[in-house]
């Protein structure tokens, strides 16, 4: 008998943000495959004989390739058990919750999409950034700023992007090409403001202000580090 897989999104760090459902399924949970950035709390709701594999992925420290991650969700559904796949924000923000609804998919596995609260609303937020606001933002766009090595095309052109506020996920590394291309766009100069928050939402939040023309050196001052949220925009400094 085939078990069943339940792809879950664990917010944006702070364990109380999980959704209800969200927490029903990890206390139901036979086997737990969970991320890096989810909250390590979320676990001790989990039963005492869960299976828990840890498949967290850094920029240069990845345990597990997708594709293992993939082999690991159909090989346990398929010994009748009840998965739970733990991600960080949202599944589907990405965090390839598609690729593996793909993957069980072709393997013919029962599957649930339970959705998660995503840190690019949720990390301005709690830091007091409305990513809209009637007077500045009437708009917003959410990019990545680390896409896949194995494309083709770059997609992402932030020189390109007319939305009043930028939000950009996973871009703490390349902060400053990131930056450099934003300068280009016609909208931005280097008195936009920016903001990068680490760790949102949880006790280690930080949050540094500045803009496009200092930023970098701020960064780079602070020896900031991953996991964070880039603000770009009027709205970083609306509410101060």
């Amino acid at each position: 008998m085939c078990g069943k897989v339940i792809l879950v999104g664990a917010g944006p760090g702070d364990p109380e943000l999980i959704t209800l459902k969200g927490l029903n399924a990890i206390k139901k949970a036979d086997v737990i495959v969970y991320d890096n950035l989810i909250s390590k709390d979320l676990l001790d709701y989990a039963k005492d004989n869960v299976e828990l594999i840890y498949v967290g992925k850094r920029k240069g420290m990845h345990s597990f390739k997708q594709e293992e991650i993939n082999k690991i969700l159909v090989e346990k559904a398929k010994e009748g058990k009840l998965v739970v796949r733990l991600k960080g924000g949202d599944p589907f923000v990405f965090g390839r919750g598609g690729e593996e609804i793909l993957e069980l998919k072709k393997h013919n596995i029962p599957y649930e999409i339970i959705p998660g609260i995503t840190s690019a609303i949720a990390v301005p937020e709690v830091a007091e950034i409305p990513i809209t606001h009637r007077k500045v933002a009437t708009s917003f766009t959410v990019v990545t700023g680390h896409e896949a090595e194995d494309k083709e095309k770059k997609q992402v052109n932030l020189s390109e992007l007319n939305a009043d506020t930028i939000v950009i996920l996973m871009g703490i590394t390349n902060l400053e090409k990131l930056v450099n291309d934003l300068l280009k766009n016609p909208k931005r100069n280097e008195n936009t403001p920016v903001a990068i928050i680490l760790e949102g939402t949880t006790k280690n939040q930080k949050v540094i202000k500045g803009t496009l023309g200092n930023i970098v050196n701020k960064a780079k001052k602070e020896g900031i580090k991953p996991p964070g949220v880039i603000v770009v925009g009027e709205v970083v400094n609306v509410l101060n």
